[in-house]
């Protein structure tokens, strides 16, 4: 593809900006900023999306034409080309973003004329550049993606893909709306932002960048840049836009963050400072990174941009009393429903926020045997606990070489059986085995509950890494089509609305044929964020009827998990499946020493289970728990214990 390319030569000084979303107003500043750096029009890129959600499109368009700087094409600007009927942004089905983008674009497709469709039909979908010996890649979103977010936190492999499928020595892109100065492997990814919409930072600024070749590199400096934003969305009003647009014309934070990953959602309202960084290619690191690591640095903006509030130092450090010398509410264990076994911390992939660190590589809770399971099923049996069902979780429970063994006699001895999995190469180099083991127990007793944390493939893999979404949905499918009891377990921690996400999954598993109604929450678990390291009320006595809720309500009054840590002669009871690592939630070697209440002394047992309204265990019944109410609780008792 690089060889058709057209490739412009820049010699000196190049202005970068991104997205001007029909804001005229914007669009002036930008331009008399590259005249003030004295810049001229063809060193000025534009990175495309000349008319999004602004009140200007034709003048907009006008401006740019009549400037003669060079634009690569957006997905808005080929829509409109085209006369389709949507923008081609890529917002999720039934999302804010794509209720409020048919708004606006209606409005742009009504008014750009029938000689600017024909311009933005024809502007290219990549430009490379040469600036300071190096060739840079202009494109919109991706290389061959026009649509495609990419933004700082988006994975270096996803990066580094691109930056293979260019074959140069970087990429300048835009379209996800914020920008920032990443080196991959040697190789730069910069997006210089948009003009056309503040950066979610809590300003009503705007950003473009400037590059500028050095000795043996590329200053690159971002720019945040002040223009009439007040008459901008005066005439978005006029325009009767979506009013939560022109809002954000000042407020500087977008009204949605349906497409956002959870890094720049904590970010959000936290004003960016212009700054700058040179980049210096190093062919030598480049070729002896090959078949290595990816190795990535940003450069700009810095890390650490965090609304979030840190958990107090002082709180959990007491089993009895919480930091302000109330009495911490505990639990008794009111009857061993279920009993879980942690299966072996080894996982075959490295999630993000993996509350129990599982990967390829830990090992600190070993595969646990039969040898181990049976004297824990005999203790249930010999002292009539009346436990119902016995439950798997890991690392991932099929790499478990004694994983068929043990369903085998948990399912004979006539339990119930439950296991994690991410449906994933482990579980399907089984499906044999898996097949055989549904015929000879009927299947009513096994069940599968999937991991799939969202149901759009760039979350879930945000979560658990490039290339895990599509064999996770084939492991589902498989499971479905062959008749197994399923779940899926998803997250809340983006922030949508319980009954959006329900209906999220609802599409896929519609598409996908796989027979799980998402309405039920049984069916569909969805887990608050876990996060030990953010601040959340310590739970006291008082709080069951501040919250309405009893002790029986949680999930360690009714179960408890089996572990056996690396080097130990036997396994452990824990309190309960969160809290593998912390010594104090360690209650015996056996069932009977495990009786005892647990108190609610760790950040999990607030935000998961007590707010949060989590269980590992499927729910009863098919009663939602929206994820307001769990926040509306939250900062109740915040409120109340303060």
């Amino acid at each position: 593809m690089a060889g058709t390319v057209r490739v412009v030569p820049m010699n000196g000084a190049v202005l970068i900006f991104g997205g001007p979303y029909g804001n005229v107003e914007a669009t002036r500043a930008v331009l008399e900023a590259a005249r003030r750096l004295d810049i001229p029009a063809e060193r000025i890129v534009c990175t495309g999306d000349l008319v999004a959600y602004c009140a200007y499109p034709v003048a907009t368009i006008d401006l740019v034409l009549a400037s003669g700087i060079h634009v690569v094409m957006g997905n808005c600007d080929e829509q409109l080309g085209q006369s389709a009927d949507n923008c081609g942004c890529g917002f999720p089905e039934g999302s804010a973003c794509e209720r409020l983008s048919a708004a606006w674009y209606a409005y742009a497709d009504a008014h750009v004329t029938q000689q600017q469709r024909t311009w933005l039909a024809s502007l290219p979908r990549r430009l490379d550049i040469e600036i300071g010996g190096q060739r840079l890649a202009v494109v919109h979103g991706a290389v061959n993606e026009i649509s495609r977010f990419i933004f700082a936190s988006t994975p270096a492999l996803a990066k580094k893909r691109e930056l293979d499928l260019a074959a140069c020595d970087g990429i300048v892109a835009g379209h996800c709306g914020l920008p920032f100065t990443e080196v991959v492997d040697g190789r730069l990814w910069h997006n210089a932002g948009v003009i056309g919409m503040p950066a979610h930072d809590g300003t009503p600024r705007v950003w473009y960048s400037v590059l500028k070749p050095v000795d043996g590199g590329i200053e690159i400096s971002h720019h945040a840049l002040d223009y009439d934003h007040a008459s901008a969305a005066a005439a978005m009003r006029k325009a009767r836009l979506p009013a939560e647009y022109e809002r954000a014309l000042a407020s500087g934070v977008w009204p949605s963050c349906d497409v956002l990953p959870l890094k720049e959602i904590y970010a959000a309202g936290i004003a960016l400072e212009a700054g700058s960084a040179v980049w210096k290619p190093d062919q030598a690191e480049r070729a002896k990174r090959r078949g290595t690591a990816i190795v990535s640095r940003q450069l700009w903006p810095s890390d650490g941009r965090d609304k979030r509030k840190a958990l107090a130092v002082e709180k959990f450090k007491d089993p009895i009393t919480t930091a302000k010398g109330e009495r911490r509410a505990d639990v008794p264990l009111r009857t061993l429903e279920t009993l879980w076994f942690n299966t072996g911390t080894l996982c075959n992939i490295t999630c993000r926020n993996c509350y129990i660190e599982s990967s390829p590589k830990n090992d600190r809770l070993v595969y646990i045997t039969l040898g181990d399971v049976r004297p824990y099923l005999d203790e249930i049996e010999r002292d009539g606990l009346g436990t119902s069902e016995i439950a798997f979780t890991g690392g991932e429970p099929f790499m478990n070489p004694d994983m068929f063994p043990i369903l085998e006699e948990c399912l004979a001895r006539g339990f119930k059986v439950l296991v994690l999995t991410n449906a994933m190469k482990p579980m399907q180099r089984h499906k044999k085995k898996l097949l055989e083991l549904k015929q000879r127990s009927g299947g009513e007793r096994l069940t599968l509950r999937i991991s799939l944390d969202h149901f759009s493939a760039d979350r879930h893999e945000e979560e658990r890494g490039i290339d895990t979404f599509a064999p996770a949905i084939e492991g589902l499918r498989w499971l479905s089509e062959s008749g197994f009891n399923i779940a899926v377990a998803g997250r809340t921690m983006w922030g949508e609305a319980e009954a959006n996400a329900r209906v999220g999954y609802a599409r896929l598993f519609a598409s996908e044929n796989i027979k799980i109604d998402a309405r039920n929450q049984a069916a569909l678990v969805l887990f608050p964020e876990m996060d030990e390291h953010l601040d959340v009320p310590e739970i006291t006595t008082t709080c069951w009827d501040i919250l309405g809720k009893t002790p029986d309500d949680m999930m360690c009054s009714t179960s408890r998990m089996v572990v056996k840590r690396k080097d130990a002669d036997k396994p452990v009871v824990l309190s309960c499946t969160l809290l593998a690592y912390e010594a104090q939630f360690e209650m015996g070697q056996t069932l009977k020493e495990a009786s005892r209440a647990v108190p609610l002394n760790h950040a999990h047992c607030a935000k998961f289970c007590v707010l949060g309204g989590a269980s590992c265990a499927p729910p009863a019944g098919d009663v939602a728990a929206p994820v307001q109410v769990r926040q509306d609780a939250e900062l109740f008792i915040t409120n109340v214990t303060s």
